[in-house]
């Protein structure tokens, strides 16, 4: 077994050369990151030529529009990930402790999720630790997942899926449930159908749905609550954003499933309704982080802060 400071002495690659990778591979693009990384495409290019071959591997197929990665490149990209993620954390921990540098919590916020909810997530913490700052993201579930597993992120919110990867766990959970909004017209005519499930379920296919993205993890679950209900709908917009949704229903483009929570910011001023069921959808939310051996004492009082 080779000795490590043999090993470091012949590596094919050094970290920044590692970053650089992971650069291009982001953003399927040499010029976006020769631009992050202050480069000329042609330096990132060369810098990329040279780790293809210290290993002997094509990591990179480039074309006159786009960048593709190979197998091994996906490979050395999902595997390195969470490399570079930590040692982009431990740099950030060290100038927190030692270098005099202010502390701060990386944080990611599902797409699902809307504006309402950040208060519950934020607001004790910022009074009870100003000194602390927060970075905050807006992406969807899959990559809050991996980049808590990558180290990218501290704290995540979003509704999980089936199963959590094992290098994760669930810190807070929160059943939030949803409504039926219509514009005024549509819900009053919803108001005067006959009782009785047909004439709802008549009302339902002719109306215009505007919907969660159904490859989000609350899009998969909210179809299939809609499919048992005997809702066999199209919708005719996806959206990712519950925010957009209630905006767009308020201007009458149709009607949607939304988190009651949501609706808080509207107030009483409403152009929408909201409309009674038999049987309503609940997701849940989790807040989650990796699983350390010591969290760091503002991390651990920020969660402490977090009032779902």
């Amino acid at each position: 077994m080779l000795d490590m400071h043999e090993y470091l002495a012949t590596t094919p690659f050094d970290l920044y050369e590692l970053y650089l990778f992971h650069l291009v591979v982001k953003h399927r693009s040499f010029t976006k990151a020769a631009e992050i990384a202050g480069l000329t495409q042609s330096a990132i290019t060369r810098q990329m030529q040279g780790v293809e071959n210290s290993l002997g591997l094509d990591l990179l197929e480039r074309t006159t529009r786009s960048v593709r990665v190979t197998a091994a490149g996906e490979f050395l990209f999902r595997e390195s990930a969470k490399l570079l993620g930590d040692v982009e954390h431990s740099l950030q921990r060290l100038r927190e402790e030692f270098g005099g540098a202010k502390k701060e919590i990386r944080v990611s916020v599902s797409r699902t999720i809307g504006l309402s909810y950040l208060p519950g997530f934020f607001h004790a913490n910022l009074r009870r630790q100003p000194q602390i700052s927060c970075r905050l993201s807006h992406q969807p579930s899959s990559n809050i997942l991996s980049a808590l597993e990558a180290n990218e992120i501290d704290l995540g919110v979003l509704c999980p899926p089936g199963r959590l990867p094992r290098t994760i766990r669930s810190t807070h959970k929160f059943a939030d449930d949803f409504t039926l909004i219509a514009p005024t017209g549509a819900a009053e005519l919803f108001s005067s159908l006959p009782s009785g499930r047909k004439a709802r379920i008549g009302w339902m296919t002719k109306q215009s749905w505007l919907l969660i993205n159904e490859e989000s993890n609350t899009g998969q679950l909210l179809r299939a609550w809609m499919r048992k209900q005997g809702w066999q709908v199209e919708p005719t917009m996806q959206l990712d954003n519950f925010d957009l949704i209630i905006n767009l229903v308020s201007l009458g483009m149709g009607v949607s499933l939304v988190p009651i929570r949501a609706l808080a910011l509207y107030g009483q001023k409403r152009t929408f309704q909201r409309l009674q069921l038999p049987e309503r959808f609940t997701r849940e939310l989790v807040v989650v982080m990796r699983k350390h051996r010591k969290v760091p004492d503002h991390l651990a009082k920020f969660v402490e802060n977090v009032l779902f």
